[in-house]
């Protein structure tokens, strides 16, 4: 007989004989005891963890020639276990699903379990990697899945049952297989290079397990290579078979990183890549590693989360000591975010070095990877002293305390732009008395406070046009430092004013940098503040003299020129049959009175009052002639010229 490889020769052939399954090997024999057979079985796991093995010793348990019934522990000599170990018995199928996964394929096995078995007791149907098969096959599978005929069993196993329907799984008993533990593989293979007389120390024997990673077809398979080499075989060549970075030299690098020398980092990593280890490799392995000392630094009584040796692990937790976590988890981060770039670029080994050098203490943003953000500055003591309330002291009413810190005014500045609204200086408050001298040290009452708060948020309110409405139509009528109630004075546009309910609170914020709830009502008895002043112009203002004395400044907004003088005298309107100047009138007359009469003409009066305008009243003739595009020169028109003190000049 030619070669045997030794995950072939030592194949377990029963289930006492299956490493690191017990569970599964207990649940399967007290089945076979208790003649209590499914007519399907799943199992799913890693690879190489024994389930086409298990699969093969259920086979033989059910069908072994030595028993008159199903026993867990065939014999393993008679012709029937024999043609099952090396595939010559035809009532023990197995099929690849990868090579088999149309609808005619399971059509064809479905009709052939229709006969009886020829050699054994049990058809048995092996389907490996069963996850292959169409959902068209899997759907012809159902039926027959579930009540075949007595004399078939079915057995599936796959590496991915995620994919297998789940009508498949609820018809089969399923038996998730784990990866074998890494002592009961060290103890398996130890056992196995005894027999085989293969001179390999333990240290290379636990490296060896590690590297499998829970498959022990694939540590045998390794095994079977390191028997070639010449004995003794050592840890240095296992990592030279797999092509792996050795351990100490992982630890060396990570050392030379640590000590801030970029000389050895370079040196350590070309001789790694002198010796064979692709710059992929490098990295991985050295990504892995940092993630050792991690565990090593948190849990260094865990050997068992790691896959080191133990010499290593008693260096790796002498050396963390030193070290800081956030140093750790930075090295973790830049390497894992450099690796799909190693993966694509033309220069890997450039480019690893680069990124070995990015790793040094020195080049890395330590503080700013534990430090937390920097809470922002505070505002002027200006704009908060007379806003926030009291935090010790109840307050009696909704409003602010009676007596306001001692505050510093600075030059007003242009209102912030609607692009950035929240990073702009907030306006400062003025004093009750702007005329006082001293000026430094304005004492306000809650009373006088709340104009100047309303100023100040006006400084922040965005758009425009929700500004000109609030300026206009709103005030604040009380603030208790987490509700501002809002009057609005005219009743029609309360429900426009409703809608903008989210930029106030948004302008509160951005000038208290807390969160204040806003509620509006219909205020139109209560005497509302002093008119806010205009829009700033972009022309600069006029130096006060005698006939233009300077305007007092207002809360946010820079002083502007002042308006033309105007006639204390209202004109009266022109009569007809009258020469083109107006009468001189020794004190002001008003215009009349208009009186509305329907909800229209009360819609009509407010939308006039929004813009400081009166209602204008024209004659037929001055109609006709607007129609006909001509300018309007007529004697009947009667209207108010605009006030000097308007808030949108129009």
């Amino acid at each position: 007989m030619g070669y045997e490889p030794l995950h072939h020769k030592y194949r377990p052939q029963t289930f006492t004989q299956l490493v690191g399954q017990d569970a599964i090997a207990t649940t399967l024999s007290h089945a076979l005891e208790q003649q209590r057979i499914a007519p399907a079985y799943l199992f799913c796991g890693p690879r190489g963890t024994g389930k086409t093995s298990s699969a093969r010793i259920l086979a033989k348990s059910l069908n072994c020639l030595s028993n008159q019934v199903p026993d867990p522990d065939p014999c393993g000599q008679c012709e029937v276990c024999q043609g099952i170990n090396n595939g010559s018995i035809l009532d023990i199928v197995e099929i690849d699903a990868a090579s088999n996964t149309g609808v005619d394929n399971i059509r064809e096995l479905i009709e052939r379990a229709q006969f009886a078995p020829v050699q054994c007791r049990y058809k048995v149907y092996v389907i490996d990697e069963c996850h292959m098969l169409s959902t068209a096959a899997f759907n012809a599978l159902l039926k027959t899945l579930e009540e075949p005929p007595a004399h078939v069993i079915f057995v599936l196993a796959t590496t991915d049952p995620q994919r297998v329907l789940p009508t498949i799984i609820s018809r089969c008993q399923r038996f998730d297989f784990r990866r074998i533990p890494l002592e009961a593989m060290v103890t398996h293979l130890q056992a196995i290079a005894q027999q085989e007389t293969i001179d390999i120390t333990e240290e290379a024997v636990r490296l060896v397990s590690q590297v499998a990673q829970g498959g022990l077809r694939d540590a045998q398979s390794l095994l079977d290579q390191l028997s070639l080499l010449e004995p003794p075989v050592t840890a240095e060549k296992v990592w030279d078979l797999v092509g792996a970075v050795p351990e100490r030299d992982l630890l060396a690098l990570v050392q030379a990183i640590a000590s801030d020398d970029g000389v050895a980092v370079l040196e350590t990593a070309r001789r790694l890549m002198d010796r064979g280890r692709e710059p992929i490799i490098v990295l991985q392995n050295l990504a892995g590693f940092y993630r050792d000392l991690i565990i090593a630094k948190t849990a260094g009584g865990r050997a068992d989360l790691v896959a080191v040796t133990p010499p290593t692990w008693e260096s790796m937790q002498a050396f963390v000591q030193s070290l800081e976590l956030p140093l750790l988890l930075i090295g973790q981060q830049t390497l894992r975010q450099t690796e799909v770039q190693l993966r694509n670029t033309t220069q890997p080994r450039l480019w690893l070095e680069v990124t070995l050098m990015g790793l040094l203490p020195s080049a890395l943003p330590t503080g700013a990877a534990i430090t937390q953000p920097a809470a922002p500055p505070p505002r002027a003591q200006a704009s908060q002293a007379p806003i926030r309330p009291s935090n010790t002291t109840p307050a009696p009413s909704p409003s602010l305390p009676k007596a306001a810190p001692k505050t510093t005014p600075i030059p007003p500045s242009t209102p912030p732009p609607s692009s950035a609204p929240k990073t702009t200086t907030p306006p400062p408050p003025l004093p009750s008395n702007p005329t006082s001298s001293d000026s430094t040290s304005p004492t306000t009452s809650p009373a006088a406070d709340l104009p100047q708060i309303w100023a100040q948020v006006m400084g922040y309110l965005q758009p425009m046009g929700t500004r000109a409405l609030m300026q206009q139509q709103g005030l604040l009528l009380s603030y208790d430092g987490q509700v501002a109630r809002i009057g609005i004075k005219s009743k029609p546009l309360f429900k426009m004013a409703q809608g903008r309910v989210t930029n106030i609170e948004t302008a509160f914020q951005a000038l208290l940098n807390q969160p204040v709830k806003v509620t509006l009502e219909v205020a139109e008895g209560v005497a509302s503040s002093p008119p806010a002043s205009p829009i700033p112009q972009t022309s600069p203002p006029l130096p006060p003299t005698n006939d233009n004395p300077a305007p007092p400044a207002h809360p946010g907004m820079p002083p502007v020129a002042p308006p033309p003088p105007v006639s204390p005298a209202t004109p009266r309107p022109l009569e007809q049959g009258t020469s083109g100047s107006p009468p001189q009138a020794s004190e002001p007359t008003a215009p009349p009175a208009w009186t509305p009469t329907s909800d229209f003409d009360r819609a009509v009066k407010s939308f006039a009052e929004f813009f400081n305008g009166q209602i204008v009243s024209m004659s037929d003739e001055e109609q006709e002639s607007s129609k006909n595009g001509k300018k309007s020169k007529g004697k009947d028109a009667k209207i108010k010229p605009p006030s000097p003190d308007s808030d949108v000049p129009f």
